[in-house]
């Protein structure tokens, strides 16, 4: 349609909110269907956060704040970022979107040109190539294989990079793979990011809190103070406080990289809901009992989803290090053949036939840049977890 932007032909529809959709469809059809394709817990919000929310209704906190968040809030994420992670940053530095997703965008709208590369690690989060090139950047994709624990290496850093790379865009603990790295592997990475004062990286901590011993979360800032100056740290509430809905994410980094951002936010959203930040401002200051008792539930999901995983055929599940996600390995199910013929060719038929065959929604490997797998969100019940792996384990089975 040549009324619509050239730039939009670039970008696709997010894989994962597709198979949502159409695992809904058929739910609401009357089909058994069990989705493991969403990314957000199955907890509550707590209850100290809604009654917060409730607060500033009453007491009539419903207006327009400041374009990228009020003073408290910035002051909370400030004192989050030197409680947890040991990084000094001031209010000034702090900026609050519309979720995660925003804050990234805004600060990939806000630096790229044409002909600038973004490298990306790859299984990666499905909307980060899709941002640079609505940015005008070109995103250049490092496949991470299973072999190395799904982690980029120092070396495949190293040749990634050139002349034209702004950003690099770093996830630990990853979605979809759940793979976080130790302080000593991401000094490997740091280190070479010290050799190239042109990058600067965009890190994506929204899973720190989701991560299982003996794992321990750093960020690359905390790990090579020397990078701070161009460093966006960005993290929020939705995963760590079971906040999806809410959309709050927040980032710190150099003030004028945040003035840039703040200038892009406030000529498309502007404010994030004022509600939404209050409940945030009692979620990063207020009890923080709620992230330990999710944790421990995740981590004994993770356990019964790996495995049970392992025990279909044709399927390696390693064991991830956060968030709330398996990446299986399906090498050993490509070529087969399903009950009705079908041929197991990738990782999207794979998926494909699962959700026809057994009512199960997971999404394809490709999606992520990385194949052939497929991801498997484990925040639901233990009970349905059990139920849809034993009907993976089934679906595997039938291949012949």
């Amino acid at each position: 349609m040549a009324f619509l932007a050239d730039s939009l032909a670039r970008v696709k529809p997010s894989p994962t909110i597709a198979i949502s959709t159409k695992a809904m469809e058929l739910k609401a059809a009357g089909n058994d269907v069990i989705a493991l394709s969403a990314g957000e817990p199955d907890f509550d919000t707590p209850d100290n956060i809604k009654a917060a929310a409730k607060a500033a209704i009453d007491a009539g906190k419903t207006k327009y704040t400041a374009p990228d968040g009020i003073p408290e809030l910035k002051e909370a994420i400030a004192a989050k970022f030197k409680r947890e992670n040991g990084l000094d940053y001031k209010a000034s530095q702090v900026s609050v979107g519309t979720g995660g997703k925003q804050v990234l965008f805004n600060a990939l709208l806000a630096t790229l040109n044409p002909g600038d590369e973004v490298v990306i690690p790859a299984p990666y989060w499905v909307s980060y190539p899709d941002m640079v090139l609505l940015g005008g950047g070109t995103p250049v994709p490092v496949e991470a294989s299973i072999e190395t624990g799904f982690k980029l290496t120092p070396d495949q850093l190293e040749a990634a990079i050139t002349p034209k790379t702004k950003w690099l865009i770093f996830n630990s603990p990853s979605n979809p793979s759940g793979a976080g790295y130790t302080s000593e592997e991401l000094k490997g990475l740091t280190d070479v990011l010290m050799r190239h004062p042109h990058v600067w990286v965009m890190t994506d901590d929204m899973y720190e809190h989701i991560s299982y011993p003996p794992f321990e979360f750093c960020t690359p800032a905390q790990v090579e103070p020397g990078l701070m100056n161009r460093t966006l740290t960005v993290n929020g509430v939705s995963k760590a406080y079971a906040m999806t809905g809410w959309r709050i994410g927040y980032a710190a980094g150099p003030e004028q990289l945040i003035g840039a951002m703040r200038k892009v936010q406030s000529q498309s959203t502007s404010n994030p809901s004022s509600i939404s930040q209050w409940a945030a401002v009692e979620a990063l200051n207020g009890p923080q009992d709620y992230i330990q008792t999710s944790r421990e539930a995740f981590q004994r999901r993770r356990d019964l989803v790996v495995s049970m995983l392992n025990q279909a055929s044709g399927i390696e599940c390693p064991t991830p290090e956060g968030a709330f996600y398996v990446y299986p390995s399906i090498r050993g199910c490509i070529g087969k053949t399903a009950e009705d013929g079908t041929v197991i060719e990738n990782d999207e038929v794979f998926c494909t036939k699962l959700l026809e065959d057994e009512g199960v929604a997971a999404v394809f490997g490709a999606a992520f840049g990385l194949s052939p797998n497929f991801r498997v969100s484990y925040a639901t019940s233990d009970e349905v977890l059990e139920d849809a792996c034993q009907r993976i384990q089934r679906f595997c089975a039938s291949l012949k």
